[in-house]
């Protein structure tokens, strides 16, 4: 009964790591990101959505999020691990306003990092955005939260 325990969580593990992003998929990643939002191409953008499970509205409004800062030249960009605070935000159910509750449809396991730095006369300004990203199916993906079961 142990060696069949341990068998299967071996083979698990392994299964894990055959399919776990290399550092190579995570540059590719976050070089197609820059360039789709630099670019404004809002179609790229939109296809780095992970949408299974999620309501209509809640894909629009990530839709529209994508594509908040689309054209602007990006000052920085980075793939990191999330704070504790971050994955706790991440992994808790969030009430939206139509009173419903959404959750991740996975856990992410990175967050994509990018400051926005626009000069306009004198005036600088600077934003920085936090989207979670995760892996489905092989692919670094930003999960769209879906209604809580």
């Amino acid at each position: 009964m142990k060696l069949h325990l341990i068998t299967t969580a071996l083979l698990a593990a392994f299964s894990l790591a055959a399919h776990a992003v290399t550092p190579e998929q995570e540059k590719a990643f976050v070089e197609s990101y820059k360039k789709a939002l630099e670019s404004n191409d809002a179609k790229a953008l939109v296809a780095f959505l992970y949408t299974d499970g999620a309501t209509k509205e809640t894909i629009e409004f990530f839709t529209m999020m994508q594509t908040m800062e689309a054209g602007k030249k990006v000052a920085s960009i980075e793939l990191v691990t999330p704070s504790a605070a971050d994955m706790a935000k991440y992994n808790k159910p969030v009430e939206m306003p139509d009173g419903k509750k959404y959750v991740m449809p996975f856990a992410p396991t990175k967050q994509l990092v990018v400051v926005i730095e626009e000069k306009n006369g004198d005036n600088t300004s600077k934003s920085t955005t936090k989207n979670p990203i995760g892996e489905k199916n092989g692919k670094l993906v930003i999960p769209v939260p879906v209604p809580a079961k």
